[in-house]
């Protein structure tokens, strides 16, 4: 069988791929494994809003409860949320019911470890082996020993208030404009920046199981560019279905990324010393415009494989407080354990607020390179043929002595499909589009032969 479980949890079609046995199996092999030796082991279950959460949280919460394991229900909650909630009852895990950007008809299964980090992969295999062999050696318990439901009314304000806590000071005096996907931050985004004093207008805030992801938030937020400006808003914020993520718009309506989010949060970290060895962790993905800002700041950059999981083990293992992706997934160590969107935009407006400057002056510290993506296909036993065919290599080298150190070459072979991604930054569009349209085709035909 092929590994159940992928960057970011268990991930399908619900009720095709990702069916109520699936998550039955996963909620008993789940519990058993992480609570082992334990005698009655808590574990903590929220969900986003699409339709089939009902369906899965049912299956789920039947399975943890069959080996005798209570569970702690907050239901529509952001999926940081049940990071920081399972440490601060003390659980002995968390599981979210989400798929995160993906449209309504998937949704996905993801544990958390009693501190709130994602499970290692040796988990997870344990995990899956215990459902392949048949859930074989767990425990069914009857009468009192079997486990209970508990439903926690107070989650969503207990994590409010912990979001607001990470900043200083209030918000009063900016006007910003919310984006929340139709997804798991519609309650706790809206009630945490008018608490703090924010005048706040929103859009997609509307859940109604099946509009999570649709043309909004942080994947589209096109809509939320046109708001801002409408509005005359002074930012604006767009978040993911779980709420993990956060992209900003600036006053004039510019989409500002990740990448920008973690410049201007990156200087600001330095200047209070709160930077851990002047360090922010990016992956191979973002942009090059990212390196020489922070290059002029006289921080240093970190890079990883493409992922949070990745980046996340970067900061750990180091120590560093900041990472995080071009897609708004940004990780600030100090306060949770997994990149939290709504504790990205509270960090983006205090500094605008304390700054005095507007979200456009701030992210003038960054200019983003032009950037184009092409794939090239290639059979997968091919993959790595642009580290091994001469040809190939020489053209890579040429373009890297066109561009001159004001941009970059990047490859990366395809982890689902057999393509090699092409990706070429430079200070000219037309040029690097003409230069990795060129090598994509070339690593095309030379894989093909």
């Amino acid at each position: 069988m092929s590994r159940m479980f992928g960057t970011d949890g268990v991930r399908g079609i619900a009720n095709t791929e990702l069916t109520a046995q699936l998550a039955f199996n996963l909620g008993r092999a789940g519990a058993y494994v992480l609570a082992e030796g334990l005698h009655k082991p808590k574990i903590l279950v929220g969900m986003d809003t699409r339709i089939s959460k009902d369906m899965l949280e049912s299956a789920l919460v039947a399975g943890i409860l069959s080996v005798g394991a209570e569970v702690v229900c907050v239901g529509v909650i952001p999926t940081p949320a049940v990071a920081y909630l399972t440490r601060k009852y003390k659980l002995d895990a968390g599981v979210v019911i989400s798929a995160s950007h993906n449209p309504v008809e998937y949704n996905g299964i993801k544990f958390f470890n009693s501190q709130g980090y994602k499970l290692s992969d040796e988990l997870e295999d344990k995990i899956q082996s215990v459902i392949e062999n048949g859930l074989e050696d767990i425990p069914s318990p009857v009468a009192g020993h079997l486990g209970k439901k508990i439903v926690e009314e107070g989650a969503l304000e207990e994590y409010v208030e912990f979001a607001k806590s990470t900043i200083c000071g209030d918000l009063k005096g900016l006007r910003i404009a919310l984006d929340c996907a139709n997804g798991a931050s519609y309650k706790s985004a809206v009630r945490t920046f008018r608490e703090l004093g924010a005048e706040v207008v929103v859009i997609n805030n509307d859940p109604d199981g099946i509009n999570i992801n649709d043309g909004c938030g942080s994947t589209h937020p096109e809509e939320l560019m046109e708001y801002v400006v409408k509005k005359k808003c002074d930012l604006g914020l767009a978040f993911d279905g779980d709420a993990d993520r956060c992209l900003a718009v600036d006053e004039n309506g510019k989409l500002i990324d990740g990448d920008y989010i973690l410049a201007i949060c990156g200087r600001h970290l330095k200047e209070v010393g709160k930077l851990n060895e002047n360090v922010v962790v990016v992956t191979v993905m973002s942009n090059m415009g990212l390196f020489i800002a922070m290059d002029k700041e006289k921080i240093n950059t970190v890079k990883t494989k493409v992922g949070d999981r990745y980046v996340l083990e970067e900061m750990l293992k180091q120590g560093y407080k900041l990472g995080g992706e071009q897609s708004g997934h940004v990780i600030f160590l100090d306060f949770n354990t997994t990149g939290d969107g709504l504790v990205t935009g509270l960090q983006l407006c205090s500094i605008v607020k304390g700054s005095g400057k507007k979200l456009s002056e701030l992210a003038a510290i960054m200019k983003k390179l032009p950037q184009v993506l092409v794939n090239a296909t290639v059979p997968n036993d091919k993959l790595k043929i642009y580290l091994e065919d001469e040809e190939i290599i020489q053209e890579i080298k040429k373009i890297e002595e066109t561009l001159n150190g004001c941009g970059r070459v990047l490859i990366r072979p395809s982890g689902t499909e057999p393509l090699v991604r092409v990706m070429l930054e430079g200070e000219n569009q037309k040029e690097i589009d003409k230069m990795a349209h060129g090598l994509a085709k070339l690593i095309e035909q030379k894989a093909n032969i």
